[in-house]
């Protein structure tokens, strides 16, 4: 396990416009510092925040997959977010988790935001996922997520550890409700000893709901690493491995959790 280099890119995005947020990130991508190990783009990257499942879902393996997939191989980096996928007549919205040499994982958004009427047009994932870079355990999420802690929570068994190291989400969080993101991404890394990166978007979407970024990596204590208001940002973080296992080391606290099973 080695210290792991996360890239973030806080963006503006083109509303229901796949060809024109593609061409926007790839520029982007090449603009980020350092060698990253994971690129992470926003919720819905390559249309906005949207239910217009009809016009914008594409089937795996069409113009977004193979972007994606072009792009991790020319950056050598892990590339994900979310967009909507077509599959066996029903709409997910799926991040997917491209590796630089083509092969592939996803997650289907488990908590669909129901006062945007997503849960009508969108199908419910029902698996966690969890992946390796560089030997650190990885937990991949969506939005709405973040405020569901039974779902996310970091489990420790003794032979085998903590479920993850990293808690990812990307997101479309609205401004209105920015400090509700602010506080559970805190809340979320020091319940589960591990450090969590938010990605969100800036910019205002076809239904004129304002976002304002506010994208952060916070450590295993609360402590934010990077943070980014209302701007377009690319950072790159690095993740210290020494760090993440002092803090474990000196305030084991996951010993004296509960144990549970999600139905």
């Amino acid at each position: 396990m080695q210290d792991l280099a996360i890239a973030l890119i806080q963006s503006d995005l083109h509303w229901h416009d796949v060809d024109a947020n593609l061409a926007m990130f790839e520029e982007k991508i090449w603009q980020i510092p350092g060698k990253p190990d994971i690129i992470l783009l926003p919720e819905m990257f390559n249309s906005g925040f949207t239910n217009a499942t009809d016009k914008i879902g594409e089937m795996m393996n069409m113009k977004t997959f193979r972007w994606m997939k072009q792009q991790a191989a020319q950056t050598q980096a892990v590339i994900a977010g979310s967009l909507i996928v077509k599959e066996h007549n029903q709409y997910y919205n799926r991040l997917i988790w491209m590796q630089p040499n083509g092969d592939f994982e996803s997650y289907d958004k488990r908590h669909l935001f129901r006062m945007a009427e997503e849960h009508h047009y969108f199908e419910a994932g029902k698996q966690k996922l969890l992946v390796e870079v560089r030997g650190w355990k990885i937990c991949p999420m969506i939005c709405y997520d973040l405020r569901f802690p039974v779902w996310i929570r970091n489990q420790w068994q003794e032979n085998q550890g903590h479920t993850y190291d990293l808690l990812i989400f990307v997101a479309n969080w609205p401004a209105k409700r920015i400090n509700a993101w602010d506080t559970l991404l805190k809340a979320r890394a020091i319940e589960n000893l591990s450090y969590v990166a938010g990605l969100g978007r800036i910019g205002k979407d076809g239904n004129d709901i304002a976002y304002n970024g506010h994208s952060a990596v916070i450590d295993p204590l609360g402590k934010a690493l990077y943070f980014s208001e209302d701007r377009e940002s690319i950072e790159t973080i690095v993740l210290s491995k020494k760090n993440l296992e002092k803090i474990r080391s000196q305030f084991p606290a996951f010993r004296d959790a509960d144990s549970f099973r999600i139905e």
